[in-house]
């Protein structure tokens, strides 16, 4: 692999993901891909000689649990309208947690205040894992992003074929997988979801038990129905039960199925104690003149943890003037300190339980 091939570790804007712009015009240099896991490493892709009989029993699955369908399917329907009517910044707040949790899953220990630092200022901390940032980074780009994995699964995984003579194509590997999916087209796009995470490794895909990948797709899958509030249905909120499901596909639809509503529930207590908050807060700066106190505001909800240069940095305010609000709003009970440190700190809203 080339020098520049091994450059997919370097971040991107949220904004900006696989080459494209706000806009959707390519963006020369700007292509992120995501963690190449290809080589020798990789295991054979599976025959597919029958899909139908591979699909059967997760047929079966999604018929026998109807009912948990019908309510995560509902939670999922709830989440997309209440997401239509909130801040755009709103989407990327649970994006953000809910990448830092399925990283945690996959094995990736990231922190909110590494992964704020790394997406908005581009900074690393020396004891930092820059790869761990890159993939949990690579994740809420792929949540929140344009690129969907039902229309060109390679170009949003970004990844390339593997270069060593004798290596399984990657797209012969992708191309199994993906005509598994449109054989279960019949199914209910949460349950499809399912499926396609579960078979992520029989097709050759996975490393490692790594599922990050997997997951990210798969979230964006389940909500192949939105109306473009949720882009992503929310999976490793509430504990990622669907995320760590073993056992036969009845077990597995049934632990996915409870996982999705579990997280999705997580998903809308947090927006209920964001907008509280909000008002809260809103009504506090009141008294203040100028209009940084509300572009600081604005900036808290949209990250979970916030540094002065962050804010600065989003704001356009001076250091002095985000210091002054920062203090004040820590003093006034709207912020929180959550570092405890006297220097390279960082903000949070101060959220109801």
């Amino acid at each position: 692999m080339s020098d520049e091939a091994d450059l997919w570790f370097l971040p991107g804007p949220i904004e900006e993901y696989a080459g494209q712009s706000k806009s959707g015009q390519s963006v020369p240099g700007k292509s992120v891909p995501g963690p190449s896991v290809t080589g020798s490493s990789a295991p054979n892709p599976p025959a597919w000689a029958d899909e139908v009989e591979t699909l059967t029993p997760w047929i079966r699955a999604e018929a026998q649990n109807a009912a948990k369908l019908g309510q995560a399917a509902a939670l999922l329907g709830a989440l997309d309208d209440r997401l239509g009517r909130v801040p755009d910044g709103w989407r990327q707040r649970l994006a953000l947690l809910e990448a830092v949790d399925i990283g945690w899953l996959a094995g990736d220990r990231v922190g909110l205040d590494q992964l704020s630092l790394w997406l908005s200022l581009r900074l690393t901390r020396m004891q930092d894992d820059a790869q761990a940032l890159a993939r949990t980074g690579w994740a809420v780009r792929r949540l929140t992003g344009q690129l969907r994995p039902d229309t060109d699964l390679i170009r949003f995984l970004g990844r390339s074929e593997a270069s060593a003579e004798g290596d399984d194509r990657l797209s012969d590997r992708v191309a199994g997988w993906t005509a598994m999916m449109a054989a279960a087209s019949d199914l209910h796009p949460i349950s499809r979801a399912a499926v396609g995470f579960n078979l992520w490794s029989l097709a050759g895909l996975g490393q490692q038990g790594d599922r990050l990948e997997a997951a990210v797709t798969a979230a964006r899958f389940a909500a192949t129905d939105s109306r473009g509030g949720a882009v992503f249905a929310p999976l490793a909120l509430g504990g990622g039960r669907g995320l760590r499901a073993y056992g036969p596909p009845s077990a597995r639809m049934t632990q996915w199925y409870d996982g999705l509503s579990n997280a999705v529930r997580a998903a809308m207590r947090h927006l209920d104690t964001l907008e509280a908050w909000q008002a809260s807060a809103t009504s506090a700066i009141a008294p203040l003149s100028g209009r940084t106190p509300a572009r600081l505001l604005q900036v808290v909800a949209e990250w979970p943890v916030v540094s002065a240069r962050m804010a600065e940095e989003a704001t356009g305010a001076s250091r002095a003037a985000i210091q002054r609000n920062l203090t004040w709003m820590e003093d006034k009970g709207i912020l929180r300190e959550v570092t405890g440190q006297g220097r390279f700190r960082y903000w949070a809203a101060r959220l109801s339980p």
